[in-house]
């Protein structure tokens, strides 16, 4: 008696353990129904704003003061990033110290839930409540399913639980799972203002031109002394004075010899008279 009822158990064992199998093998994808449905909320954004000025350039590279002060240093920027000065894109090749840069960051956030419907139909050929049970779904295959925890099955149009489902039982059961999460996107605006150009000079300002002399080879030597160059003026070896004294004594002599003439021309008068 006792071997006949172990052999009744071990009997059960193997069969459901071979229905356990067979249940796994199967594809679930065919027999179970999934509906997806997808539930958006309103759309926030946030805009952040960086300004600063291009202060130092060097290939891929660059260093920007930042509107606070802070200095910033983006190394290998690709050649694709670009800004938009006056309407055209402006790549790191392109750019120039002084250019002033405005960097906009639009982040977008969406929230959204996700409802998945799972719905699966059958007859019950074993359950072990409160954990799996075995369906023989409508192609006639062998199914096994975990029961979640506190899941119903209609019977007949009434909620049943899985301690009151019985083998031979056609049930229908479906499962609800919501997920929220937030779809993220980023926008990114970059604008940019190239430095004025240096200003004109005025047209009555002089402007000065630096002439740089051109080097030239020395002479060659010359074996023979150079002839010293004449003097610009000759040396001064004499005074004035006798100069002077020599007019003086000439124009004495003619002031005596005219007196003379004068007194013998008086006399001869007087004697003709």
């Amino acid at each position: 008696m006792i071997s006949t009822r172990l052999s009744r158990k071990i009997l059960r064992g193997l069969l459901g353990g071979s229905a356990f199998c067979i249940a796994f093998s199967l594809s679930a994808a065919a027999q179970v129904q999934t509906k997806k449905t997808e539930a958006q909320g309103e759309t926030t954004k946030a805009v952040k704003v960086e300004r600063g000025e291009i202060i130092y350039l060097s290939g891929n590279s660059a260093v920007i003061k930042m509107e606070d002060g802070t200095l910033r240093h983006f190394d290998n920027i690709p050649d694709n990033v670009t800004v938009l000065v006056d309407g055209k894109p402006v790549n790191i090749h392109n750019a120039k110290v002084g250019m002033k840069v405005e960097k906009q960051t639009i982040t977008s956030s969406t929230p959204r839930m996700i409802t998945t419907v799972e719905t699966v139909s059958g007859t019950v050929w074993h359950v072990t409540p409160p954990s799996t049970v075995i369906l023989t779904l409508e192609n006639g295959t062998n199914q096994s399913f975990k029961i979640p925890k506190g899941q119903k099955f209609v019977v007949d149009g009434e909620e049943k639980d899985a301690w009151s489902l019985k083998k031979g039982m056609k049930v229908q059961a479906q499962r609800v799972t919501e997920v929220p999460e937030t779809v993220v996107a980023e926008e990114i605006k970059r604008t940019g203002k190239m430095p004025p150009p240096p200003p004109q000079p005025k047209a009555d300002v002089p402007i000065l031109i630096v002439t740089v002399p051109v080097p030239t080879a020395p002479a060659p030597a010359v074996e023979t002394a150079a002839a010293e160059p004449a003097p610009k003026q000759l040396p001064k070896t004499a005074s004035d004075l006798p100069l002077i004294g020599l007019l003086g004594a000439l124009f004495c002599g003619l002031s005596l010899t005219s007196m003379t003439i004068r007194k013998i021309a008086s006399r001869l008068t007087s004697l003709q008279n």
